[in-house]
Parts: structure tokens; C-alpha cells; sequence
């Protein structure tokens, strides 16, 4: 369900400053980057992805696990209200799209039942160029 408004509005012509044209095309447009070719793919540093568009607080590194999918996967949002779900029908699917609820950018997708061994059963499946990784300090 989305939220009627995001608490971060900025124009189309904003987000083209803010953002490289890659990161517009996914968190602008919802689109997708190629498998396996994300910067967070495989990483197992610690800490918590941020928003690449507005720097909130989506998922951390203690709900990430390793699904082989090509993209980061994550069980579990760092905060209920981090992201928002709404049903996607493009692709000739009906699958279930992940926004950043701060500014209603694209992350990507979450499935269920897949019978991945997390404790939700679910994997949110996020584009690495969405995310931002800031470090857990030593």
C-alpha cells in the first residue's frame, strides 16, 4: 500500500541533478540493472543500506543472506516502515514492488515462499545501484 505522498518531493529535473543517469532509470523509472553486476551483490561488509535517492535507513546488514538471485537479497526491512509494497502487473507478472517510503523510489522486489532458511520466508530483492552501504564503525 502507498502512502498518498512521500516526504521527499522533488521534481523529475531534481532527481536528474541528484542522481546519475543509471540511478535515475531504477529509482526514478523502475528499472532494473543487470544480474550479478551490482556493487552489493556479494558483499558481507557490516553495516546499513541507505536510500541511494534521499539517505534513509532501508536495510541492514544483519537481515542480508546470500540467494544466488544476482542482486542483493535481505529477508527483512530495517524498520516496518522503511519501504512500502504495491502490487506490479509490468513484465506480464503479478509480483510485489519495494519502494523507500521517505521518497518513493524503486528498490526493487520482495518474494515470498520461496523456502529460503530466513526467518520471513520472504527476500527482498533490491537493486545494489538503490542502495547506499554505510559502514558499521569499528
Amino acid at each position: 500500500m502507498t502512502s498518498s505522498q512521500p516526504k521527499v518531493q522533488l521534481s523529475d529535473d531534481e532527481w536528474r541533478k541528484k542522481l546519475n543517469p543509471q540511478e535515475f532509470d531504477v529509482l526514478r523509472r523502475a528499472g532494473t540493472e543487470r544480474p550479478f553486476t551490482g556493487e552489493y551483490t556479494d558483499t558481507k561488509t557490516a553495516g546499513v543500506y541507505q536510500c541511494r535517492a534521499c539517505g534513509a535507513e532501508l536495510f541492514r546488514s544483519t537481515e542480508k543472506f546470500e540467494s544466488h538471485c544476482g542482486w542483493p537479497s535481505f529477508f527483512d526491512p530495517a524498520d516496518s516502515d522503511a519501504v512500502i509494497l504495491r502490487p506490479d502487473h509490468s513484465m506480464g507478472a503479478i509480483r510485489t514492488e519495494v519502494l523507500c517510503a521517505n521518497c518513493h523510489s524503486h528498490l526493487g522486489h520482495v518474494f515470498e515462499g520461496e523456502g529460503y532458511p530466513t526467518p520471513t520466508d520472504q527476500r527482498y530483492c533490491i537493486n545494489s545501484i538503490s542502495l547506499r552501504l554505510v559502514p558499521a564503525s569499528s
